[in-house]
């Protein structure tokens, strides 16, 4: 209720009362409560380092996108997409009249950098060869659906530690 509340007085733009630093008592936080089931004298454990998500992820071009001026641009950065991402576009008209078009401006949206270009845009991708465009709808899903596939694993003969690539770049492939 209190977090509506705050929500609520933040849209209005009316200035926040800051809480004071005794609203929660000693008891009730999670330090105190971890302490009160501890032995006496033993040593708090550290805290957990805290989780990072990685939103963005280098590629390269297999070709590299040529622009006008003829420079080849192959390195590029595209983030984890958003469910905006993925409904805005259903919208666009050139998506209703052909369904493969969703790719490209999905692309458009999501790839945030592609070497010195300002700005990256689905004018963009429809001008990449086709090799590229396939290699960028593999790398998507498998960043976006899949994740890494991955998996450390330990060689039974000299037990080393290794790591194996699980998934194929098409469904049912291994």
């Amino acid at each position: 209720m209190r977090r509506t509340a705050v929500r609520a007085a933040a849209a209005s733009g009316e200035p926040q009362e800051a809480l004071p630093a005794t609203a929660v008592p000693e008891s009730a936080s999670l330090s105190g409560a971890a302490s009160a089931f501890s032995a006496p004298g033993a040593a708090a454990a550290p805290a957990p380092a805290p989780y990072r998500l990685q939103t963005e992820f280098p590629f390269e071009l297999p070709r590299g996108y040529v622009d006008e001026a003829g420079t080849v641009h192959r390195d590029g950065v595209m983030r984890l997409a958003t469910a905006r991402d993925e409904l805005v576009p259903l919208r666009d008209i050139r998506v209703q009249e052909n369904p493969a078009y969703l790719s490209v401006v999905l692309l458009g949206r999501v790839i945030t950098r592609l070497g010195s270009l300002p700005l990256v845009h689905d004018g963009v991708v429809e001008n990449m060869f086709a090799s590229d465009l396939a290699f960028l709808q593999d790398f998507y899903r498998q960043v976006n659906a899949e994740g890494h596939t991955r998996a450390s694993v330990q060689c039974p003969h000299c037990s080393e530690p290794f790591e194996v690539e699980l998934g194929g770049s098409r469904l049912g492939e291994s």
